[in-house]
């Protein structure tokens, strides 16, 4: 059911997706708990769908508590923790709330290269999001000394702004 509720959303088929995902959420629930893992995955899925669907309010909501829930469970510094912060910092762009997006994909950031590394591809993607909100922000300063901070930063595409 989880699985077909991702092909829907892989489809454009929100509806269907977030009916599927708010049975298998239900059922994880139940027979997992709250805190279990594939609960935790089934609850930044359903946010995800909402997010996709324009419903930034609810699937901010969830997600926040989502984040609270992995940074319990599975402490702050874990791969899939660093997600779903970088979720959170997108709905937060994605409704104008660039100061909360900033802070999210600065505290990303820095705990990605602590896990992965400067040269890693997620980290390296977690400093174009936070560039990014920079230039959103007219911060292109930041932004132009965070691209030239990246690996293989030569690009001229980078510095543009």
């Amino acid at each position: 059911m989880a699985n077909l509720a991702v092909t829907y959303s892989h489809q454009g088929k929100y509806e269907e997706a977030e009916e599927l995902e708010l049975k298998v959420l239900d059922v994880r629930k139940s027979v997992l708990g709250l805190e279990h893992p594939n609960t935790l995955t089934s609850m930044n899925n359903l946010a995800a769908t909402y997010s996709q669907q324009g419903r930034y309010e609810e699937a901010g909501e969830l997600e926040v508590k989502v984040l609270g829930l992995h940074k319990k469970v599975l402490r702050p510094e874990h791969p899939d923790t660093l997600t779903i912060m970088a979720n959170l910092a997108r709905i937060y762009s994605d409704q104008g709330k660039y100061e909360g997006a900033e802070e999210l994909e600065l505290k990303v950031l820095d705990l990605s290269k602590k896990v992965w590394g400067l040269e890693h591809p997620k980290t390296v993607h977690s400093m174009n999001n936070l560039a990014t909100i920079y230039v959103i922000q007219g911060k292109h300063k930041e932004a132009r000394k965070l691209w030239m901070e990246m690996p293989n930063s030569g690009n001229p595409a980078n510095l543009a702004n």
